[in-house]
């Protein structure tokens, strides 16, 4: 049995059946279902699933009480007492000696699958991936090695990235340095990737993608973008190498941001835009025409084209939305409200600044971020301190 969980309406669904349930219910519902097979304390349900919170243990019993109750129309689907211990979630497996997925042997099937998501990848259809990853079982397939954790990473799951699965700590920690550069101050952020650089911690191809892009704009939001105009000339040769094709407009894209805040004159800025559209037009991936919307919307900003830009801003989101890339629509508002903290110079900053502050934060909150930072800190630090010692 596989259950879909719907992100914004709070119900799971299964053959055909859906159930609506409370927040926390359906919070709590999801840590066992990613851990379904083994058992939980009620402290240990408390600090996954009530993070910060101070309820107490009979919290989770009348949840659990609550979610036995909504659940029996599942058949095959039980959350178990474990006496003197606490509870966990089993599915009920398929009768003995029938297999009803032997489609998952087929290796070329396997191949075609993975070539599906690496497409879905590309183009940007992250809501794609998803649906496509949650059928599984019902399709008869086994997911990749890398796109079984990247999914997590899609739809902003840092509960499982902090602590689900068994991704080595060096590729975890990439997935979650990612989501730790959109939630506080560059700097921080700029000092973490620096010293994970400086450690070779994460894999290759990871590694080179730190390098030559994410940590782009930390330099101009820190005040050194001539750190990044230089970064960007190893950049540049790097994806000029076969494998890196789809590298262009990601990084021309960087590249305007870096621009927009080192004050770029406008003609220049036009030129940048410019070539940037014409690489949308033979590669239309909704990831870069939603960033690259939101980074023009910024420039009319800068221009005091106030009506303008916020209508362009609002217009990339919706793509980051459609898209369904969480920790890219995440990274589209910490674009725009780092921006407006430091590049006041433009009419109505105040009342633009306290719009997308507050779509910041509800985006931070839809994937607990504020509430796990310490944890993804924590998680960085151990990954360095093991890759000192060994």
């Amino acid at each position: 049995m596989v259950l879909e969980f719907n992100e914004n309406g709070h119900t799971v669904s299964a053959g055909g059946i859906t159930v609506e349930l409370f927040a926390k219910e359906s919070n709590l519902l999801r840590f066992l279902y990613r851990n379904r097979g083994r058992a939980f304390s009620r402290g240990q349900l408390l600090d996954s699933v009530w993070p910060l919170e101070y309820p107490v243990e009979r919290t989770v019993d009348d949840h659990i009480y609550r979610l036995r109750k909504k659940l029996v129309p599942f058949e095959g689907l039980t959350i178990r007492t474990v006496r003197g211990f606490g509870y966990c979630l089993t599915v009920r497996e398929q009768a003995t000696g029938i297999d009803a997925r032997p489609s998952v042997q087929d290796e070329e099937l396997r191949e075609k699958m993975r070539e599906v998501f690496v497409k879905y990848h590309q183009y940007g259809q992250g809501k794609s991936m998803l649906a496509l990853a949650r059928q599984q079982d019902i399709l008869g397939y086994e997911l990749d090695p890398f796109y079984s954790v990247y999914v997590h990473f899609v739809q902003g799951d840092l509960e499982w990235l902090l602590s689900g699965g068994d991704p080595p700590g060096s590729e975890r920690a990439y997935w979650l340095l990612l989501f730790y550069m959109f939630a506080g101050e560059p700097k921080d952020a700029l000092d973490y990737c620096e010293r994970v650089l400086a450690a070779r911690l994460l894999p290759p191809s990871q590694h080179r993608e730190m390098e030559i892009l994410n940590i782009l704009e930390l330099y101009a939001l820190t005040g050194v973008p001539e750190k990044a105009i230089e970064r960007l000339k190893l950049t540049r040769r790097v994806i000029a190498e076969p494998g890196y094709e789809n590298f262009d407009t990601p990084v021309s894209t960087a590249e305007m941001f870096v621009h927009l805040m080192m004050g770029t004159p406008d003609e220049e800025m036009q030129r940048m835009a410019g070539a940037i559209e014409d690489l949308l037009q033979a590669k239309p991936f909704l990831r870069e025409i939603g960033s690259y919307t939101v980074i023009k919307g910024l420039w009319m900003l800068r221009k005091n084209e106030r009506r303008t830009g916020e209508a362009l801003l609002d217009e990339g989101l919706e793509v980051l939305e459609l898209s369904g890339f969480v920790p890219i629509r995440l990274f589209g508002l910490y674009r725009i409200t780092q921006f407006c903290r430091q590049f006041a110079p433009f009419k109505g900053v105040e009342a633009v600044l306290r719009k997308y502050e507050a779509l910041f934060a509800e985006e931070q909150a839809r994937c607990g971020l504020p509430g796990l930072i310490s944890r993804i800190e924590a998680a960085l630090d151990n990954c360095l301190k093991t890759r000192r010692q060994g």
